[in-house]
């Protein structure tokens, strides 16, 4: 019985950190837009097997690209107190275990998504390419733009969502992958503002570290407005009804409104965790408005 318990400890450890290392919160938000925009393209009609193919294909594509984005970000993380506790800083998966780990996800994911249709597996490799191959190889160390550039790989899964059900690319999908880049990009550069001290001490080049902390707020103010008309954009093409577009101007509206409250702030890392906060809950919204085809 005294080697039973510190063997139980260990799975539990193990358990943990192949949980964690999938980084499970951005799954679960994700899935959120997913889901959103699965029933957007249904309109009205249950597909029960569907949907649970897109759910486990997509969230194992996800889970996929994290595992490999903290292999990758592993010298990086150390740098940063936000990530100095993640799985593959600690050593807490050896390195082939985790690539193992990743391509076996990955490999689950996809053969999901190729299940649904082609064009389903195309979205969800195009966010992967764009994650991995991309973002965490190149972007995020090299370049400022690097919050646009993974803005793409984020829209991937409500195209993912939707083109499960259509199968075709349409302008619904489109103006969906538009609104996605253009909602992360303010929510990325809030998340960079508050936690710039992590940035500067890993030398990623966000925006915040590269530039002054008033132009960050002008182009939050500016893709702001640009998602609103992008949202607006979805009820005129017919894809969204009257409470849809109330709720999403008023929201947008509000939104604009913390943004411009950035430029007489006292405090910018309280006034950017407002933004992203209100980031968080406007695409839940959103998500929720047109799914129940509101």
């Amino acid at each position: 019985m005294d080697h039973v318990q510190p063997q139980n400890k260990h799975d539990a450890l193990k358990l943990s950190s192949l949980i964690s290392v999938t980084k499970p919160g951005i799954i679960l938000g994700n899935l959120i837009t997913v889901i959103g925009c699965f029933f957007l393209a249904s309109k009205g009609e249950w597909h029960g097997d569907l949907l649970f193919k897109v759910i486990i294909g997509i969230s194992l594509v996800i889970a996929s690209g994290c595992v490999f984005n903290n292999y990758i970000d592993k010298d990086i993380d150390k740098l940063m107190e936000r990530t100095q506790g993640r799985v593959m800083v600690l050593g807490l998966l050896p390195d082939w275990f985790a690539l193992s780990y990743g391509l076996l996800l990955g490999g689950l994911g996809f053969a999901f998504l190729a299940s649904i249709n082609v064009l389903t597996l195309v979205m969800g490799a195009i966010g992967f390419i764009f994650y991995v191959g991309i973002y965490s190889l190149w972007a995020k160390r090299h370049t400022e733009y690097g919050t646009v550039i993974g803005a793409v790989s984020g829209a991937m899964p409500m195209a993912v969502g939707y083109c499960a059900v259509s199968n075709h690319l349409d302008a619904g999908v489109l103006t969906l992958i538009v609104i996605s880049i253009l909602w992360q990009i303010p929510h990325s550069y809030a998340i960079g503002v508050f936690r710039s001290k992590d940035y500067r001490s890993a030398s990623i080049p966000i925006l915040s570290v590269t530039r002054a902390i008033s132009t960050v707020k002008v182009h939050s103010l500016a893709y702001i407005v640009a998602f609103s008309v992008a949202c607006v954009a979805l009820y005129v093409l017919g894809y969204a009804g009257v409470i849809y577009l109330t709720s999403m101007l008023l929201l947008s509206a509000w939104w604009m409104k913390l943004a411009w409250a950035g430029f007489s702030a006292e405090d910018d890392k309280k006034w950017a965790k407002k933004m992203f906060f209100f980031s968080i809950i406007i695409i839940s919204i959103f998500s929720l408005l047109i799914g129940l085809g509101l």
